[in-house]
């Protein structure tokens, strides 16, 4: 016999059991009805402005447009391009190829991966990307590259020809990077992934987490005992596809571009309070009105555009440990939308004190939203100082610099 959700929600209220599916159907059903009604034109519009881009990214458009933050981060743009474009070209012997999931089984993990493979290609470094299903002996016999970089997850590892890259190993100069993670964080126990790793013999781990956290946690401490280094290139805003662009009303009370995942538990305390009383947009995967997500990073400037307020989340781990920021942190920074975020506790030391709005308690995040609503003025002088300092220090090219520097340790 099958029970539809409300059967299935009164019979654990009878057993006593908590029903969180309940509670985030519910909060999406209670979501302001123009959100969805309104998301499908949000999009076509968004489209629309892409394919017709040169009228909103052009020089003439940057220079008549009055908006502070479209003209601060356009000069901010340029100059950064100007420092790092084609910075290590042929001055180092590094060849990269990045293993790259498909946006449909990881949106996240493409998103991440894809721009740092872009960024490296900025900065002048040959970067080629090893698509989910594809064979690896090809791209190592012709592109002949001398860092191969996955995830240290059996989804990927299962993936690759490790006979195959052992093979290659011993006639071209390549090292093998993995990602440094826990078990703590879902995977499986280090010990197994360590002795694994020595048996196909990696060379290095690398980590999108902070330094200072990755050598203080004690649970870090057996990739430095068995030997490994463990090189750094923490998430940064990849300022090819995430800019602000010219010609645009900020017409949308907030953004939310993000995945509706069961282990942010804060969303319903966080975000309940303002979605259910203000329209806006949201989009990502796992959202049960949204039956068709496809993901598009040049299109999602767009959207940004149009945000009087950037919402964010952050997960567990972001909030119990200085060990990271989400992507999106420095997505919205870059496109200057005021952003109003939970407290993950790296944020302190990245952001100065003026640039986020952050919130400890769902009535702080709910009183900051309110506030730029109803001050633009003080959002704009927020999202100025973060769209700067996100552009002078937290960019995929300072990190793919970095990198490429921290290689000549191994």
């Amino acid at each position: 016999m099958k029970f539809n959700r409300y059967t299935k929600h009164y019979i654990k209220k009878i057993l006593g059991r908590p029903d969180h599916a309940w509670h985030k159907t519910v909060f999406e059903d209670r979501i302001k009805k123009d959100t969805w009604k309104n998301r499908a034109g949000i999009l076509a519009n968004a489209e629309l402005a892409l394919a017709d881009r040169g009228s909103y990214e052009s020089e003439e458009a940057y220079g008549v447009s009055n908006d502070p933050i479209v003209i601060q981060g356009h000069t901010l743009k340029k100059k950064i391009e100007t420092e790092f474009s084609g910075i290590l070209e042929n001055r180092h012997f590094e060849r990269i190829v990045i293993h790259i999931p498909d946006q449909n089984i990881s949106p996240a993990g493409y998103s991440l991966f894809t721009n740092f493979k872009e960024a490296f290609e900025f900065i002048g470094v040959p970067t080629k990307e090893l698509d989910w299903n594809e064979p690896i002996g090809p791209i190592l016999d012709s592109f002949k590259p001398t860092i191969l970089l996955t995830s240290d997850h059996a989804s990927y590892l299962e993936k690759i020809d490790w006979r195959t890259v052992k093979d290659r190993k011993k006639i071209h100069h390549l090292k093998i990077g993995l990602t440094a993670s826990l078990e703590e964080y879902g995977n499986s126990p280090l010990a197994g992934r360590l002795a694994w790793a020595k048996a196909h013999s990696v060379d290095f781990y690398y980590s999108f987490r902070d330094p200072e956290y990755i050598h203080s946690r004690k649970e870090y401490r057996p990739f430095f005992d068995a030997g490994y280094k463990v090189l750094f290139m923490p998430f940064g805003a990849h300022i090819s596809r995430y800019f602000p662009v010219a010609g645009f009303e900020r017409d949308l009370n907030y953004v939310y571009l993000a995945s509706k995942q069961s282990s942010k538990p804060a969303m319903l305390d966080f975000l309940s309070p303002i979605m259910t009383e203000y329209p806006g947009f949201i989009d990502g995967p796992g959202w049960e009105r949204i039956k068709k997500f496809r993901f598009n990073r040049d299109r999602d400037r767009y959207v940004y555009a149009r945000a009087k307020v950037g919402l964010n989340l952050h997960l567990p781990e972001q909030i119990n440990w200085p060990c990271e920021t989400n992507e999106r942190t420095y997505q919205l920074a870059a496109c200057g939308v005021p952003q109003v975020t939970d407290h993950a506790k790296l944020l302190d030391k990245i952001f100065g004190p003026d640039s986020l709005f952050i919130a400890d308690t769902p009535e702080a995040y709910l009183a900051h939203f309110e506030n730029i609503i109803h001050n633009p003025d003080i959002g704009t002088r927020h999202a100025l100082a973060a769209q700067k300092e996100v552009f002078e220090k937290h960019t995929t090219y300072h990190r793919a610099a970095s990198f490429i520097d921290q290689l000549k340790s191994l």
